[in-house]
């Protein structure tokens, strides 16, 4: 099995991490989506032009929830809750806000401007902190380490970009100090 997807990406990250938890033997391959030949293989793999996309000989699997569960299947590994999907759907709508934000700055876009689009995403964002501050420390979000991994990889990504101030949020601070330790986090630091 092979799991491509870019150093710098939260979505990638979760699955590298839970490789690394589960010892799993799976070979991570960078892809550099902005270059011809990366873009190639990106588009060859997955028609959305998303990563991380998990090929295992004729099946390739595209999403980091999607390829979560292939895994889990492949390995009898635990499956989420009800309760645990919604948290996952929620650190999901989060990152996929902040991506939005940080693809539109790229374009020259002022994310800071007063338009429905912008206004809903930073809205999103910072109502999906304010309740994972308080989920983070009840017992069902800690007994699933693929939502403390999905977690871990949304702050420490928001904290790389520089995205949001999380100086409001402390137990979200406290929760991604004592993660930094986590097996595979220093190997998969995008600072590096």
């Amino acid at each position: 099995m092979q799991l491509f997807g870019s150093d710098s990406s939260p979505y990638a990250r979760r699955i590298r991490l839970f490789i690394a938890l589960h010892k799993l033997d799976i070979e991570y391959i960078h892809l550099d989506i902005f270059s011809v030949q990366g873009r190639a293989k990106l588009i060859e793999h997955n028609p959305a032009r998303k990563i991380p996309f998990l090929v295992n000989g004729d099946i390739q699997v595209s999403d980091s929830n999607v390829i979560f569960r292939y895994l889990t299947t492949q390995y009898a590994l635990p499956t989420l809750t009800w309760w645990q999907e919604n948290q996952l759907t929620n650190i999901n709508a989060c990152n996929d806000s902040l991506v939005e934000i940080l693809i539109s700055q790229r374009s020259g876009l002022d994310t800071n401007s007063d338009v429905l689009f912008f206004n809903l995403q930073r809205e999103r964002i910072r109502e999906v902190l304010t309740d994972l501050n308080e989920q983070c420390v009840k017992n069902e979000f800690l007994d699933c380490q693929y939502l403390q991994i999905s977690l871990y990889c949304l702050l420490d990504w928001i904290i790389f970009r520089d995205l949001t101030d999380l100086n409001l949020f402390a137990a979200l601070l406290h929760f991604h100090k004592n993660q930094n330790e986590r097996v595979g986090v220093q190997e998969s630091d995008p600072r590096t």
